[in-house]
Formats: structure tokens, sequence, C-alpha cells
């Protein structure tokens, strides 16, 4: 099964997939006008069959439960929320662990956390 995480973000979206288990993150997305277009470009293009969308806690779960509404009037795929507690500090841990560029944090780190989410899933079914 082709899955979509999403580390929603107030300024950016970080965005992973995975084909039968194998999960690569994909760039990360600005939040704006044009965010609901271009998830939904990808999963066509990955041919996606369920999309998780990582919720913490506080005024980002609100905001990202507006969003979660959003997509699933947009797409017709379900959409689940996953916990994400302490997911970006997991991605940073890895992006450290690699030994990745400081000046592309801030691009990746995003994504890293989508890719942490997304193997939770993976690792829970």
């Amino acid at each position: 099964m082709n899955l979509l995480a999403i580390d929603y973000g107030t300024k950016n979206i970080g965005l992973a997939y995975s084909v039968n288990d194998i999960i690569s993150t994909l760039p990360s997305v600005k939040n704006n006008d044009h965010t609901f277009n271009k998830i939904i470009d990808l999963i066509s293009e990955y041919l996606i069959e369920k999309v998780y969308v990582g919720v913490s806690e506080g005024k980002v779960a609100d905001l990202t439960l507006v969003f979660v509404n959003q997509l699933r009037l947009m797409i017709n795929l379900p959409v689940e929320t996953v916990e994400e507690a302490a997911s970006t500090i997991e991605a940073t841990s890895i992006y450290k662990q690699n030994k990745s560029k400081k000046k592309n944090y801030k691009h990746l780190v995003d994504s890293v956390a989508a890719a942490v989410i997304l193997n939770r899933v993976i690792s829970s079914i």
C-alpha cells in the first residue's frame, strides 16, 4: 500500500511517502494557497492510497485538525491523524547522525519528521 505522511507546520509542511514499506522523503512545501494542489498532485504521482497527518498538542493541533478536515474534503482517500509527539526532535537527531549540512536543515527536517511519523505508522501495522 502506498502511504503519504504529512508533518503540518504553519510555515512548512513536511512530506514523506512509502511504497511497499520503503519510506522516502519529499521536499517540504510552503504552507500557502497552493499547498493542497501540491499534495493532490503528489497523491496522484505516487498513487497514494492512504494519508496520515501527525498531530501534536495545543494551538498547532487545532490548526492541524482544520487542515485535516480541509484535506478530507479535497481528496477521496482515507486521512488519519496520528500522534506526532517528538517527531521533530527525533528527526533532528537523525539529521545530525547523518552529518547533513546545517544549511539544508530547515528545508529537510520537516520531511524527515514526516518520515518518522510514517515509520511509526508502518511499525504499528
